[in-house]
């Protein structure tokens, strides 16, 4: 009688499982995900940053985007041209061309341009020193130049120059977009290299009002809306603005007659004029 019972609970408990071990194989078949092998293989061949510079949320992403054909190898900052290739190679995808972009300062103040009118005495950063009167400079729309950056950047492309402005150095910058979240004065943007005419300048004052603030600001006197491509330049709430749209007619010209240098044309280095430490030389 209990070996009856014991059988029966066995076949019972048997019946069961079978069941839902085939119940679990019929969902598991109907709701399967297939992910592409690739996708492993290619992200182990980026470099795992996960920086976000190439517009995906990580190097996984990207992986995806790339076997997706909604990105290209060369769209990622931070491969190396033999690395893009091999990535290339492997999908069986043209490299492709990378629309490279940099990190911009717009301001051009530097400490001589727009002096302390007040001291500060407080934690040495940026954002500390906004956070008291805007940090006691000149203008305060400007640089503080206290390097919450150069601290930011992982790279180590941003060092202060002598000036007390951030240099970014473009063959370091993958435009991961630290600095800019780093900036208090929001004075950092990420820009295609190719925009190489660039306004340094974000004080919404004219003429001598804010030359008196800053010897390098825009003072909204428009020569560079003469001297530039009609169009390309437009003075909008007393600062030149550039339709980067068509940034093909954009020529060094526009920055001939600017009197407070706040326009320029950028070949590298924004402030490679101006002293830069050996030590910091890229090699």
């Amino acid at each position: 009688m209990q070996l009856g019972t014991i059988l029966a609970a066995v076949t019972t408990l048997g019946a069961i499982g079978l069941f839902f071990a085939a119940l679990i194989a019929l969902v598991h078949r109907h709701f399967h995900v297939w992910v592409d092998p690739r996708i492993e293989a290619v992200t182990a061949m980026l470099p795992g940053s996960n920086c976000g510079a190439c517009g995906f949320a990580g190097c996984a992403n990207f992986a995806e985007g790339l076997i997706g054909g909604a990105a290209q190898p060369a769209g990622c900052t931070q491969l190396s041209e033999d690395d893009s290739q091999s990535v290339a190679l492997y999908l069986g995808v043209a490299v492709g061309e990378a629309n490279r972009r940099v990190a911009r300062l717009l301001c051009g103040g530097g400490c001589t341009a727009a002096p302390q009118q007040a001291e500060y005495r407080g934690l040495q950063t940026c954002r500390a020193a906004t956070a008291v009167a805007g940090g006691g400079k000149s203008c305060r729309w400007g640089c503080l130049g206290l390097a919450d950056c150069a601290v930011a950047c992982d790279y180590d492309a941003i060092f202060m120059n002598a000036e007390a402005l951030p240099v970014v150095i473009p063959e370091r910058c993958i435009a991961c977009g630290d600095c800019v979240e780093a900036c208090p004065k929001d004075l950092f943007v990420l820009m295609p290299a190719a925009q190489k005419l660039i306004v340094q300048c974000r004080s919404p004052l004219e003429g001598a009002q804010v030359e008196a603030l800053c010897s390098a600001a825009c003072n909204a006197c428009g020569k560079c809306v003469l001297d530039a491509a009609p169009g390309l330049i437009s003075i909008v709430n007393g600062l030149a603005v550039i339709d980067y749209a068509n940034n093909e007619l954009a020529a060094p010209e526009a920055t001939t007659r600017c009197p407070t240098g706040a326009i320029v044309w950028v070949e590298g280095r924004q402030f490679a004029a101006r002293p830069i430490p050996a030590l910091m030389e890229v090699a």
